[in-house]
């Protein structure tokens, strides 16, 4: 598996943007789902968004889409979010997993779902 560490996070206006990094190490980064999950206090972990492996195809959350933008750079091994028109409810500790098995993907995601995890980053979206 792939160790995960995310950076980016930050305090942004509403309207704002950030884009957050995962920076892997470890074997096998090119041959997983990666995904970004985001945890708001009192709530439970929710799915973002996840992208397939050779970036084929992403997968957004209804809430994030068309405001978010999940990429990756294999040859980095990094994953990154785009966040654009940031809205309050925004506002979690944004965290990068990697898929428990390798060439693996599906159409809806859940935390078990995914073996390896970041310690996340804080995002924060107030005026």
């Amino acid at each position: 598996q792939v160790q995960l560490v995310e950076s980016g996070g930050g305090l942004v206006q509403p309207g704002g943007s950030l884009k957050l990094a995962c920076a892997a190490s470890g074997r096998g980064f090119s041959t997983y789902t990666m995904a970004w999950f985001r945890q708001a206090p009192g709530k439970e972990r929710e799915f973002v968004a996840a992208i397939s492996w050779a970036a084929g195809w992403a997968n957004y959350a209804d809430s994030v889409k068309g405001r978010f933008f999940i990429s990756r750079d294999n040859a980095k091994t990094t994953l990154y979010l785009e966040m654009n028109s940031l809205k309050d409810e925004d506002t979690a500790v944004y965290y990068c997993a990697a898929y428990k098995t390798t060439y693996t993907a599906k159409t809806m995601y859940q935390p078990p779902d995914f073996g390896s995890w970041g310690q996340g980053t804080q995002v924060t979206v107030s005026s």
